[in-house]
């Protein structure tokens, strides 16, 4: 049967109100921007449609006025149920003025959950989110005052708990690929990610909604292999094929770049950066931090500091040593950062973002290496929520709790730091002014309490001090050459720590503009 083929104005005027909508997208990748760039301007020309419910399982957006931001309009959003915030400031605005109903899920169960709608199951069971701000006992993941229903329960199986995600009605799914067919067949060849799109469209289709899809192009019948079909015509009900560039970019640093849909050709590296770098103290928490690598670890770099951590690994010529992952789907390859962050150069293989959580969920991931915005003394970790600002949690739960080890990197206070290297040792020259290590979070990201019961190897790395997690909650283990611990570590922190009899030096190597050598 063949699909309809439809402008974009066309399909977005087929949303009525008070629909529930599910947008497709990673930061840029996947994005249907064509589209949400028509519903916005539908509702700014009509004041139409009214109160929708928005639910979107990663980050989508450059920060500023890009993917979701262009939907943002009081009256057009009733409700966002989403798995990350910080790229979407004007939903955030909303939400903090309590305009709009707002939830914050982590990434993977919203990806679970359009599978499981799909599946016509009640809702998703899962241990990830237990003790953290997503718990019904704590904020059951509402983000203000105005955002009443609870959408998770906890539960026993089994004399253990759980937490039930409660299904969600789907009226319609706005999704992208690259190639459509007559049929309405959909592969995704240029586009560096896949995320959850087969999932997601199932799950519309079978809560009888309707199922969009933004392509580059439309193809006959009988033209697509099959095998790279990634969402069957069986699921969609329209099709609008893109006519701009700008709002069908692989990331919002390029329009598209074979490298991130490629594997590796042959044994071409990428080039690596000269030794001599500047050693601030985002490199020395991500010289520490790599120092920690395994070999044959399968691993996840976060954003931030994070990113980094891959750098330093490919200075050192590690990265044949083990297998970067990135919770979007790609696997192996090098982890891209900034706009093209989710995206991986030279991917072994891109599965579905679905995928990718079953195997982080299910204890595949060896080691994480993620953000550390707030830290307390029962070594809770907050990078979520902070005064009126919502950064959301993505898959940072998701990977934080089902990792083998997880490794924290973060600066020890932040608003103004500058540190100095002088023969091989750490000064500080001017302190920041805003501590990270604080006596109670603003909100639990990551439960300490919870990885210590389920004695998770946890470590927090900063570019003075490396903290351990026991049953008593963050000990120091060690610090940098050149730094006192009452002046520059103790009076620093919201409280005492519990100091390691074994404290020791940070290796000296960190200090030093000569690579570390941590191959041999």
């Amino acid at each position: 049967m063949t699909i309809q083929t439809m402008s974009a104005d066309q399909a977005v005027a087929m949303i009525t109100d008070g629909a529930s909508v599910l947008f497709g997208g990673f930061v840029a990748c996947v994005v249907p921007e064509e589209l949400e760039h028509a519903l916005g301007k539908r509702f700014r020309d009509t004041n139409s449609p009214r109160d929708l419910t928005v639910i979107y399982a990663a980050g989508q957006g450059d920060g500023k006025d890009r993917a979701l931001n262009q939907i943002a309009h009081e009256g057009l959003v009733k409700r966002v149920i989403g798995g990350h915030w910080g790229l979407v400031p004007k939903l955030q605005k909303l939400a903090i003025e309590n305009k709009i109903e707002a939830y914050n899920l982590p990434q993977g169960i919203i990806s679970h959950l359009c599978r499981d709608i799909s599946a016509g199951k009640p809702g998703t069971i899962s241990k990830v989110g237990l003790r953290t701000f997503v718990d019904p006992r704590i904020e059951g993941g509402k983000l203000n005052a105005i955002t009443t229903e609870d959408m998770i329960e906890v539960i026993e199986l089994d004399n253990e708990e759980y937490l039930f995600y409660k299904k969600f009605p789907v009226d319609f799914a706005l999704l992208r690929g690259t190639t459509a067919d007559e049929d309405g067949n959909i592969t995704m060849e240029d586009e560096a990610l896949t995320i959850c799109n087969q999932v997601a469209a199932a799950a519309c289709h079978n809560s009888g909604g309707k199922v969009i899809v933004q392509v580059k192009q439309i193809v006959k019948r009988g033209k697509l292999n099959p095998q790279l079909v990634k969402i069957p015509g069986i699921y969609v009900d329209a099709i609008v094929v893109n006519t701009d560039k700008e709002q069908h970019m692989q990331t919002y640093d390029h329009y598209f770049d074979q490298r991130k849909v490629t594997q590796q050709p042959g044994k071409q590296k990428l080039k690596q950066k000269s030794s001599e770098f500047i050693l601030d103290a985002k490199w020395i928490i991500a010289r520490r931090a790599a120092l920690e690598l395994k070999k044959g670890a399968i691993v996840n770099f976060g954003i931030g500091v994070p990113e980094r951590v891959a750098e330093v690994a490919r200075e050192e010529g590690l990265e044949d040593y083990y297998t970067a992952t990135i919770e979007a789907g790609a696997i192996g390859g090098t982890p891209a950062g900034g706009m093209s962050f989710g995206t991986s150069i030279y991917p072994q293989a891109i599965v579905s973002q679905d995928y990718q959580f079953d195997f982080y969920d299910g204890g595949g991931l060896d080691q994480a290496f993620l953000g550390l915005a707030q830290a307390d003394q029962f070594g809770n970790i907050n990078v979520s929520k902070f005064g009126s600002r919502i950064a959301g949690c993505g898959g940072f739960i998701n990977i934080s709790q089902s990792a083998k080890q997880v490794v924290f990197c973060g600066t020890f206070n932040t608003q103004g730091l500058i540190i100095e290297i002088s023969d091989g040792k750490l000064q500080i020259v001017h302190e920041g002014s805003q501590k990270k290590f604080i006596d109670h979070v603003e909100q639990i990201t990551y439960s300490g309490e919870y990885a210590s019961e389920k004695h998770q190897q946890v470590l927090y790395v900063t570019e003075r001090a490396v903290f351990t997690l026991n049953e008593n909650g963050l000990s120091l283990i060690e610090i940098a050459p050149g730094i006192d611990l009452e002046r520059d570590v103790i009076d620093q922190m919201g409280f005492r720590p519990e100091i390691s009899d074994s404290l020791k030096e940070m290796d000296k190597r960190i200090f030093s503009n000569a690579p570390m050598k941590m191959n041999d």
